[in-house]
């Protein structure tokens, strides 16, 4: 019998999707709807990156590229890492891949064998346990609350490590979380990395949206046994409102960087050629340029925060990364998925399920969208939680 596959029958699907496809609907229908889902910036692509992919275009830069980038974007972000991250990575050392996701499903497939168990943090963006899974790998969450911050422990990662162990993923600023681990907290988990004889994959996409004066810390620049272990993994999507254009990259040892380049070779042939010239513009830009762009989303952090504390049986944590805030709804009496389903269908507010994320009673509410929407989606919001 013609069937599909078993690992792609066993994925979920994804719940921002679905959320935003209901919420279609109900916009067709006329209902007014308030889009806190988002998982990009509203920002458009600056200018001047723009004006260097259609200059790329104009330029007949079409063809195929190198499998792992061409070379004058992985010099880039060789200097990229140094400047900023104190990595020192050479440019042989650098895989451009369509996107960061594509660069951590690559990273897992050429990393883990059938039957190894991968660690993260629970909650966890949406995507990890499916792309462990589909490495025929096992995910093994590692439960984390409001009140220590989303953070996991030294502790807590020994107790999960068993000789399956394979690799931890760590992302700092966190999606969903929002939480920023401390260099002080990442030197004591890469002692626990080298000793235990394991493998990092480090998502670092939030690393320029910090609030509250916190600082981003690349655990691979703590010294050399853990810069062997670990594959630092970034992209311009974020930072730079660059979702669709799918660039992303990572720095790793040599051995990874070879069998990442293979298998990419064999998948997408190369990342997009003008999109990586536009990726170029936007890593040998100015800090200010970038601090422009993501200035907005300071004062939307503070409105969201300060109508969310009016809302009673709402707990949150205060992100100091990334662009959401993610929210404990267990005092409602609801799980997320009920909660965040009948928020849409009564008031037109879209959120994420926490169920996505690990969570069964958290939802994540996106803060990259207009001032007014916030005040409108937190009026609609407090509504609905009073009425309960």
């Amino acid at each position: 019998m013609i069937r599909l596959a078993k690992r792609v029958r066993d994925l979920s699907s994804s719940a921002t999707l679905e959320m935003t496809a209901r919420a279609r609907q109900l916009a067709a229908q006329g209902k007014p709807i308030v889009n806190f889902a988002a998982g990009e910036l509203d920002f458009d692509t600056p200018d001047f990156i723009k004006k260097a992919a259609i200059a790329a275009l104009d330029q007949g830069f079409t063809k195929y590229t190198p499998a792992a980038g061409i070379a004058e974007l992985k010099e880039a972000i060789s200097e990229k890492f140094r400047r900023e991250n104190g990595l020192s990575y050479a440019p042989h050392q650098i895989v451009v891949s369509c996107g960061a996701k594509h660069s951590l499903f690559n990273l897992i497939q050429v990393l883990c064998d059938a039957g190894d168990e991968v660690l993260f943090p629970s909650p966890y963006w949406v995507s990890y346990p499916e792309m462990v899974r589909l490495a025929q790998a096992i995910p093994v969450t590692i439960p984390t609350s409001p009140q220590s911050q989303y953070k996991i422990t030294t502790d807590q990662l020994r107790q999960k490590i068993t000789s399956k162990t394979r690799l931890l993923l760590l992302n700092s600023p966190s999606n969903p979380t929002g939480t920023v681990y401390s260099e002080e907290e990442l030197q004591a988990i890469a002692n626990v990395i080298s000793e235990k004889d394991l493998f990092c994959i480090s998502d670092e996409i939030y690393e320029k949206i910090l609030y509250e004066g916190a600082k981003h810390y690349s655990i691979a620049s703590f010294g050399k046994d853990i810069n062997c272990r670990t594959a630092t993994v970034n992209g311009v999507s974020k930072s730079f409102s660059m979702t669709g254009w799918r660039i992303g990259y990572f720095g790793a040892p040599e051995w990874v960087v070879k069998a990442v380049t293979n298998y990419q070779s064999h998948s997408t042939s190369n990342p997009v050629s003008m999109s990586q010239k536009g990726a170029l513009a936007a890593i040998k830009a100015d800090e200010k340029e970038v601090l422009n762009l993501l200035a907005p989303l300071q004062e939307r952090r503070s409105l969201m925060l300060s109508e969310l504390g009016t809302i009673k049986n709402i707990q949150f944590f205060p992100p100091k990364g990334a662009f959401y805030v993610f929210c404990d709804v267990s005092k409602t009496a609801m799980n997320s998925v009920t909660f965040a389903t009948r928020l849409l269908e009564e008031t037109g507010v879209v959120t994420v399920p926490g169920e996505a994320f690990g969570d069964r009673y958290g939802i994540r509410l996106s803060f990259a969208v207009s001032m007014s929407d916030i005040h409108e989606g937190m009026k609609r919001l407090k509504k609905f939680v009073e009425g309960l």
